[in-house]
């Protein structure tokens, strides 16, 4: 629903661009008065300005209610919304294990149960 209001919106927003584009200014109908040949148009003299002042009208309308529709459809929208608007999942209070190393072929060397302080109040003479 909202990609055919979308396009209708675009159609009528360069319709009313294109026919406002179309029109005379008002300082045109001067030149009407001394024989500028728009009596020879499609729509006569002043057929033209109605028509086309009409139609830009109906346009607009058409604009306006679009954009209202679109800005109600903005407002009201019921799917989820984007990456930032979802929740991230609660982690589990337990915190991982580290991991353990693997039984090497090596013995690792034996620390005296003094830390080696022994040796190092020693004095060699």
């Amino acid at each position: 629903m909202e990609t055919v209001i979308w396009i209708l919106h675009l159609l009528s927003a360069v319709s009313v661009i294109v026919l406002v584009l179309l029109q005379h200014g008002k300082g045109a109908d001067m030149g009407a008065a001394f024989g500028s040949g728009s009596s020879g148009s499609l729509f006569g003299a002043s057929g033209s300005a109605n028509f086309l002042s009409r139609t830009t009208g109906v346009l607009a309308a058409v604009f306006f209610m679009t954009s209202l529709g679109l800005t109600y459809l903005s407002g009201h929208k019921t799917e989820d919304g984007g990456v930032m608007d979802k929740e991230v999942p609660a982690q589990s209070a337990k915190p991982p294990q580290p991991a353990q190393p693997a039984e090497s072929s090596q013995a690792a060397p034996e620390i005296p149960a003094d830390g080696g302080a022994s040796k190092a109040t020693e004095i060699p003479e």
